[in-house]
C-alpha cells in the first residue's frame, strides 16, 4: 500500500475518510485511525506490523515505569529504551552491512544475513525514541492510554516516510481536534500537490536518472552524466517533499497539523541554510536528541566540529546500510566545517552562493544514489573529466534527452522555486485585483482537481514506482 497507488486513491482513503466523518466521538475516531493505520501497514508488511506494535508497547511501558521510579532508577530505564530501540533498528537495518564490512576488512567469509527491512522502521523508531526521551526529560507526561501511543507511532499518513513527528507536538491534537470544510479543502489541495510532485515530476526524472546510472563508463559522456545527476537531484526532492506534502495534507483532513518538512532547499545560500530547509524534521531530531546532548557548540570549536561530524555520520547512516550514505553524510559535514572556518565562502556574491550549494548538493546526491563507492567515483570522474564524444556516447545521450524530460525539467525547476510564496504576497497586495483571494482559491482548487485526474491517468497507465524513502 502506498499513497501513489490506485487502491489507496480509489478505495482505502475514501472509505477511511467517510467512516471518520460519520463516527461520532473523538475516541472512536482515534480507534478508527489506529485500525486503518495497522491495516495500511499490514497490507505491505503483514508480519512486521507486529514489530511496530511491539515497538509502541515497549516504549509505552518504559515511559509508564518512569512514574514509579526514583531519579537514580530512571537513567538505566532510559538506557534500556535506547538499547532496545536502536538494537531493533540496527539488527534489521545494519546487520548485513556490519558483516560485509567485517568480511572486507578481515578476509573472513561470515555468511551475510538476509534480513528484509521493515518499511519505515527508521521513522517510527525515531518517533518512539523521542517520546521516551521527552518523558524522561519531563517535557511531557507519560501517556496512560496505550491506544494514544499506538496512534502516535502508527498514524498512516506519516508512518512510512515521515515527517518525523514529536509526541509533544501532537499529544494535544490526539486528545482534542476539530474538522472543518476549510481544513479538509486545504488538506486535499496539499495532498494533490504532493501526489503530482511524485507521479508527474519525480517518476519522470527518476526514469532518466535510473537510465543514466545504469550506463557503463564507455556509454557515459559528460553531458549525459550531468543530466543523470541533476535528474536524480530533482527526483529525490520531489519524491520526498511530495510524500511530506501528502502526509501533511492527509493529516489536515483528519484534523492534525504537522510541521513542514521542506522549505525550498534548492534556493539555499549555504549548506547550513540547506539543512534548515531539507528534511527539517530529521534535522530537528538530531539536533535535539544527539547534537545538544553531545554538547552542541558549548564546549569549544574543536568539540563543536567533532559533534557535527558525529551528527552527519549518523545522518548518513540513518539513510541506509551502505557506506555511500555515510560518505554522503560526512561530505555534507565537511562543508559545514568549511563554512565555519571560511565564513566569507557564503557571504559574498549571492549568485555564487546558490551555485556553490547546488554543486555540493548535486555531487553529494551522486554519492547517495550510487550502488557502491566505485560507481560514485566513476560518475563523478565522467562529470568533471571525461571530454570524450563518440557515437556510443551520443546514442545514450539521445535516448535520455526526450521532450518529456525537457518539459518536466522546466516544470521541476519552476516548482523548486518559492512560487507559492510569491503568489501569496501578490494575493495580499492585490485584494481587489484579478489575483485576489477568492480568485486564487478557486483557481487553486480547480487546479488540484486537474492534477489529481492527471495523476490517476498516469497511475492507471504506468507501472508502480515506490517512494525513495520507503526503504529508509
Amino acid at each position: 500500500m502506498a499513497f501513489s497507488s490506485m487502491p489507496f486513491l480509489c478505495v482505502f482513503l475514501p472509505v477511511v475518510f467517510l467512516l471518520y466523518c460519520v463516527v461520532p466521538s473523538l475516541r472512536m475516531k482515534n480507534y478508527l485511525l489506529i485500525a486503518a493505520s495497522l491495516l495500511f501497514y499490514a497490507y505491505g508488511e503483514p508480519v512486521y506490523v507486529f514489530l511496530m506494535i511491539f515497538c509502541a508497547l515497549v516504549n509505552y511501558g518504559i515511559a509508564r515505569l518512569f512514574d514509579h521510579c526514583s531519579a537514580g532508577q530512571k537513567k538505566p530505564l532510559l538506557v534500556l529504551a535506547l538499547v532496545l530501540n536502536l538494537g531493533m533498528l540496527g539488527g534489521y537495518k545494519y546487520a548485513g552491512m556490519a558483516v560485509e564490512t567485517v568480511n572486507l576488512v578481515t578476509n573472513l567469509k561470515i555468511p551475510v544475513p538476509d534480513i528484509r527491512l521493515p518499511i519505515g522502521i527508521s521513522f517510527f523508531t525515531f518517533q518512539a525514541l523521542s517520546y521516551v526521551i521527552d518523558v524522561y526529560r519531563q517535557k511531557v507526561e507519560a501517556q496512560k492510554r496505550f491506544s494514544t501511543i499506538l496512534l502516535y507511532i502508527s498514524f498512516f499518513p506519516q508512518l512510512i516516510a515521515g515527517p518525523i513527528i514529536r509526541y509533544c507536538d501532537v499529544a494535544e491534537q490526539i486528545r482534542e481536534r476539530t474538522m472543518s470544510i476549510e481544513k479538509v479543502g486545504e488538506g486535499l489541495r496539499r495532498f494533490s500537490i504532493g501526489l503530482s510532485k511524485k507521479v508527474l515530476i519525480s517518476n519522470t526524472m527518476g526514469a532518466a536518472a535510473d537510465y543514466v546510472f545504469s550506463l557503463s563508463y564507455a556509454e557515459l559522456g559528460m553531458p549525459t552524466a550531468w543530466i543523470g545527476a541533476i535528474s536524480y537531484m530533482l527526483q529525490i526532492y520531489f519524491d520526498f517533499s511530495g510524500y511530506s506534502d501528502m502526509a501533511i495534507g492527509l493529516g489536515k483532513m483528519f484534523g492534525f497539523t504537522f510541521q513542514e518538512n521542506f522549505r525550498y532547499p534548492y534556493v539555499a545560500v549555504s549548506m547550513q541554510d540547506f539543512w534548515r530547509r531539507w528534511h527539517i524534521s530529521l534535522t530537528d531530531w538530531f539536533r535535539e536528541y544527539l547534537y545538544i546532548p553531545l554538547g552542541g557548540n558549548r564546549k569549544g570549536k574543536t568539540r563543536t566540529w567533532i559533534n557535527r561530524v558525529i551528527v552527519f555520520f549518523c545522518t548518513g547512516l540513518w539513510h541506509g546500510a551502505n557506506w555511500t550514505f555515510v560518505i554522503w553524510g560526512l561530505f555534507h559535514g565537511l562543508f559545514f566545517i568549511l563554512e565555519t572556518l571560511f565564513p566569507k565562502l557564503t557571504t559574498k556574491m549571492k549568485a555564487f552562493r546558490h551555485i556553490y550549494v547546488l554543486l555540493v548538493v548535486c555531487v553529494g546526491f551522486v554519492i547517495f544514489r550510487a550502488d557502491n563507492i566505485g560507481q560514485a567515483l566513476m560518475m563523478l570522474s565522467v562529470m568533471f573529466t571525461k571530454f570524450e564524444w563518440n557515437s556510443l556516447i551520443a546514442g545514450a545521450a539521445a535516448s535520455v534527452c526526450t521532450r518529456l524530460l525537457l518539459a518536466t525539467f522546466i516544470v521541476a525547476v519552476i516548482c523548486a522555486l518559492p512560487v507559492t510564496e510569491w503568489i501569496q504576497k501578490r494575493k495580499a497586495g492585490n485584494a481587489n485585483g484579478f489575483l485576489n483571494g477568492t480568485a486564487v482559491e478557486i483557481l487553486s482548487y480547480a487546479g488540484s482537481v486537474v492534477l489529481v485526474l492527471l495523476c490517476m491517468m498516469s497511475l492507471a497507465g504506468g507501472t508502480y514506482n515506490p517512494f525513495i524513502y520507503f526503504r529508509f
